[in-house]
C-alpha cells in the first residue's frame, strides 16, 4: 500500500533579514589583507624614528658639537634605509617563492588556475619601497628637531619630545589601519621608544667617561 509523506520545507517569504545578513558580511571589511604593507610601512617608520633618534642620543652624551649630531642620524638614515629595503624584498621574496611553490602544488593536485591566485601573492619590491621610504619618514624626524638646535641641552630635549610624538602618531596611524586598540598600540610603540634612547644615552655616557 502506498503511502503519500508530505514533507513542508518552510520558506522565508520575507528576504530582507538574508540580503541584509549577506550585505554586512561583504560590507566587512577583513583587516589582515593590510598586513603585509602596514607591517612594512610601520617597521620601517618606527625604526626609522627610534634607532636614528637613539643614535644621535648615544653621540649627544658625550659630544655638544651639533655637527657630529647632524652626521651620524644622516649616516643611520642611510644604512638604515638601505638594510631595511634589503632585508625586506629578501624577507618577503623568500615568502613568495614558498608560496608559489605550494600553489603549484595545488594545481597539480587540484586542477586550479594559478593566475587567478597571483594577485594574492606578496609584491617584494613594493614591501622593500615601503619599508625604506618609512624608515627615511620617521629618521628624518630627529634630525630635522636637531638641525636648528644650539643649546646642546635644549637640543637632546627637542629630540626626545619629537620622537615621541612621532611615536605615538605612528602608534596611532597602525592600530587604526590595523584595526586594533590606539591606546595600546601607542603605549607599547612609546615605551619602546624611550627604553631604546635611554640605554642607548646611558650606555654611551658610561663607555665614553672611561675612554675619554
Amino acid at each position: 500500500m502506498d503511502r503519500n509523506i508530505d514533507v513542508c520545507i518552510p520558506v522565508s517569504e520575507n528576504k530582507s533579514e538574508q540580503v541584509h545578513g549577506q550585505a554586512c558580511i561583504e560590507k566587512e571589511f577583513d583587516y589582515s589583507q593590510r598586513g603585509q604593507w602596514l607591517r612594512a610601512a610601520v617597521l620601517g617608520a618606527t625604526d626609522g624614528l627610534v634607532s636614528v633618534s637613539s643614535l644621535m642620543m648615544g653621540v649627544g652624551a658625550v659630544k655638544e658639537d651639533v655637527r657630529a649630531m647632524i652626521l651620524t642620524g644622516f649616516a643611520g638614515l642611510v644604512a638604515g634605509a638601505c638594510s631595511m629595503a634589503i632585508g625586506e624584498f629578501v624577507s618577503v621574496y623568500s615568502q613568495r617563492d614558498v608560496e608559489v611553490a605550494q600553489m603549484k602544488r595545488d594545481k597539480r593536485i587540484s586542477g586550479n588556475e594559478e593566475e587567478s591566485e597571483k594577485e594574492a601573492l606578496p609584491n617584494p619590491i613594493q614591501a622593500a619601497a615601503a619599508s625604506a621610504f618609512a624608515f627615511m619618514l620617521g629618521a628624518i624626524m630627529p634630525l630635522l628637531a636637531a638641525a636648528f638646535i644650539v643649546d646642546h641641552k635644549v637640543r637632546l630635549g627637542v629630540v626626545v619630545a619629537t620622537v615621541s610624538l612621532g611615536l605615538v602618531v605612528f602608534g596611532w596611524i597602525g592600530a587604526v589601519l590595523g584595526g586594533s586598540s590606539v591606546g595600546k598600540s601607542c603605549f607599547r610603540i612609546l615605551v619602546g621608544g624611550w627604553m631604546a634612547m635611554a640605554i642607548t644615552f646611558g650606555l654611551t655616557m658610561g663607555i665614553g667617561s672611561t675612554v675619554m
